[in-house]
């Protein structure tokens, strides 16, 4: 597998080790390049990565004049097929210490599960749940071994459900985010790493185009219009600076989080099958 690995470093010829340095996947759009510019007010370097170089190297340029820190760019489609021990060896060949790992990249697709692209339901499937699994088990020993560090994983307010019909592969991997973040947040517990998990609804992001969901019922209630992307983010970074387990940005979407704990799943999934219908 290919990668380009850029660097941009602040006037510097090498890392800062008295910066702390996060690890950002899926930065080039939406939720992870608000958390990059968060990351960066604060004075993390960042390494940041995304399929799409172009737009890493404008947030690159943007952070760097703002607050003076440094940026790494790996270019890389971490979709493939192991894709995250090839990320991992670039991200080592830059540092071997890193303060936090943001898993955020994640990729959707909408339509019935028997008509799907065979090709989409593996990149789902590598991106949301093999690529961030091996990223954060490859972090975790140096994590512990310097007893300090933390994990922020995107899932989804889809991730409290029984199913989604009409995103089912979507629907499912997010529930193992949420279900894996849990589990090793636990097995963390007194080791001096801590791991959130974000659970955001409807988001504006380029999310639901890509997904084929800007169609349907779902981004469209008026009782749960799509937040901004910034608010969400912002909510995820305070969340894992107070070593919030789960962060579920918005008052309504919290309510939603809850209820679908208590509602019978065949009711969960009856208002599922409606609001992942296309419109018409």
């Amino acid at each position: 597998m290919e990668s380009l690995i850029m660097e941009h470093m602040a006037n510097r010829t090498e890392i800062d080790m008295t910066r702390k340095m996060a690890v950002i996947t899926g930065a080039s759009s939406g939720i992870g390049m608000e958390l990059a510019r968060l990351f960066a007010a604060d004075g993390y370097d960042l390494i940041v990565t995304a399929r799409r170089a172009e737009r890493l190297q404008l947030l690159s340029d943007e952070l760097r004049k703002a607050h003076g820190i440094s940026v790494h760019i790996i270019q890389m489609d971490i979709a493939q097929p192991f894709a995250a021990a090839t990320l991992w060896q670039d991200i080592n060949n830059i540092t071997s210490d890193i303060d936090v790992l943001v898993n955020n990249a994640g990729f959707g697709d909408s339509g019935n599960f028997a008509e799907e692209q065979p090709e989409n339901i593996e990149r789902m499937i590598h991106l949301n749940i093999s690529t961030l699994t091996s990223l954060t088990r490859n972090v975790l020993p140096g994590m512990i071994a310097r007893k300090r560090g933390n994990i922020l994983n995107v899932s989804s307010l889809a991730g409290f459900q029984p199913g989604g019909p009409g995103m089912s592969v979507y629907y499912a991997t997010k529930s193992y985010v949420l279900s894996f973040s849990r589990g090793i947040r636990s097995e963390l517990h007194g080791t001096g790493v801590s791991v959130t998990v974000l659970c955001p609804g409807p988001t504006r992001t380029e999310f639901e185009g890509k997904a084929k969901a800007e169609n349907t019922r779902l981004f469209h209630l008026h009782l749960s219009p799509p937040m901004d992307a910034r608010v969400v983010a912002l909510a995820g970074y305070q969340g894992m600076r107070h070593g919030c387990g789960i962060v579920t940005p918005g008052l309504l979407n919290k309510f939603l989080a809850i209820s679908m704990r208590l509602a019978p799943p065949s009711i969960a999934l009856k208002i599922n099958h409606f609001i992942l219908t296309d419109r018409g």
